[in-house]
């Protein structure tokens, strides 16, 4: 056998680790193409602050070098050489957090009472310009629509972040929403998420009137499948669920019906009467002590969705100037008519009923419970993808968790109740290349958040400024 000479070895073995590049490469379409930065084989980000989503202290000058599509190394800028050929890139001054994995999110958006519209262009773009780059969709509204989007994404046709798409709602008789479907029993609920598991639905959620022989046998359905089931629930309790083996409960304390009195079995008591049954409550009084203990025993995560509370509250600050931008005239107006009558309700409950919900998440998370985060992007308007991903880090901030543990919850934990924490959720060498590049640091100013410049996803980095820019006077209509 002729034996290759030492250039002509190294020419092949260049070429062939190029070929291996280009094979690994995801292909880009030119409508998403046009939202790259950054694209090259190797980069190395240098000198940035690193807060890499396990909790332990922001690190100051770190390189991470990708590779690839890949954390290949993570370290102190003294130490970590910047490969030759990399794109380098100087984050002086600059935090590398990881992508942000957040778990109520939508695909559709308030269009009016009981209706609400697809929003399969600006949402994907605006959650990934805001740092999201893995998404749960908390609830499904149209049947198709999320799995393929998940799928237009994948192949790289759309800018957005990977999804785990949710199927439609697993829900009973009695809600006025006609894109719902109502369960007429068990056999039902059995069939809906063997069908939309075959679809492509990689988790399920049910809903406020479904009952507990449905819920049980979701359950059941859905892990015999190696799925996971959270729900937004009313006539099933919490502890009730928690026996039945629900993996997720969906907004927290406020909607938890286990402390109304004389509740029915099955059946979801009036609104008024659950929020006064929460308002009495003391957080650290043995009732709720007692719910805590029982959800962290049963490994129940509970997702915040602190921002969609916010719209109710009077005296908050309205939706950011850039979310109000996104919007299009006509939602912006509704969405500002609404929110100004909020504003000057002096009757309402939800000033108490916030902090409360704000209490139980700190006291959840400081028991050991598994605590996530989301934003629903439902209620009246004002909570808008991308936008008020940053804003939930903030108000997790507001309730008591320190900057690092509330990027924590956004990130590793939510990759954690995936199962997917081995590649992503954190900064680590061998984990997906899935970073956000913020211009300051918020471990000393939690609104440095918002100011989001790149975003990479499996080492590409999308140009966060672009893809806002892209989705002006849209959301609301598409």
């Amino acid at each position: 056998m002729r034996r290759l000479h030492a250039s002509a070895f190294a020419f092949v073995l260049a070429a062939a680790c190029a070929a291996s590049v280009a094979a690994q490469a995801p292909r880009l379409a030119p409508a998403t193409r046009a939202f790259v930065s950054i694209d090259a084989p190797v980069v190395a980000l240098t000198h940035a602050r690193v807060i890499d989503g396990t909790g332990a202290p922001a690190a100051a000058d770190q390189t991470v070098v990708i590779r690839d599509g890949t954390i290949a190394e993570v370290g102190p800028s003294a130490s970590v050489q910047v490969p030759a050929g990399a794109r380098a890139v100087d984050l002086s001054g600059k935090t590398l957090i990881p992508g942000l994995v957040m778990l109520h999110e939508h695909m559709f958006y308030p269009a009016g009472a009981g209706v609400y519209n697809e929003l399969a262009y600006s949402f994907p773009r605006l959650y990934l310009a805001g740092g999201v780059t893995t998404m749960r969709t908390g609830g499904n509204m149209s049947g198709y629509t999320d799995f393929n989007l998940k799928r237009a994404i994948d192949a790289g046709d759309v800018p957005g972040p990977k999804i785990d798409a949710t199927g439609p709602y697993l829900e009973g008789p009695g809600l006025p929403i006609l894109y719902i479907h109502a369960l007429t029993g068990v056999d039902d609920a059995r069939r809906m998420v063997n069908y939309w598991a075959d679809q492509g639905a990689t988790s399920f959620k049910a809903y406020m009137h479904i009952s507990r022989a449905e819920l049980g046998a979701a359950a059941e359905e859905a892990h015999r499948r190696g799925l996971k089931i959270t729900g937004h629930l009313c006539s099933v309790t919490f502890s009730e669920a928690a026996d039945l083996g629900i993996d997720d409960l969906e907004h927290g304390l406020v909607v938890a019906t286990d402390f109304v009195r004389d509740k029915k079995p099955d059946q979801c008591p009036p609104n008024q009467a659950v929020l006064a049954s929460i308002a009495a409550l003391d957080v650290d009084g043995p009732a709720l002590q007692g719910l805590i203990r029982k959800l962290v025993d049963r490994h129940v995560a509970v997702t915040s969705t602190l921002t969609v509370f916010e719209t109710l509250v009077p005296g908050r600050e309205p939706a950011s100037d850039g979310a109000l931008d996104a919007m299009a005239p006509e939602v912006r107006d509704q969405y500002l008519r609404r929110r100004a009558r909020i504003a000057v309700d002096r009757k309402s409950p939800w000033g108490a009923l916030f902090q409360k919900e704000m209490a139980f998440e700190h006291a959840f998370a400081k028991a050991g419970g598994l605590l996530v985060a989301g934003t629903d992007p439902t209620g009246y308007g004002g909570v808008v993808a991308g936008f008020s991903d940053q804003r939930e880090i903030a108000l997790l901030v507001e309730a008591g968790f320190t900057p690092i543990e509330a990027i924590r919850v956004a990130t590793m934990n939510g990759a954690t109740y995936l199962g997917r924490d081995h590649t992503i959720g954190s900064i680590a060498a061998g984990k997906a290349a899935d970073l956000v590049v913020v211009d300051g640091d918020p471990t000393s100013r939690i609104g440095d958040i918002t100011k989001v410049e790149t975003v990479f996803k499996d080492g590409i980095g999308y140009d966060s400024a672009k893809l806002v820019a892209a989705t002006k006077g849209t959301v609301g209509l598409r």
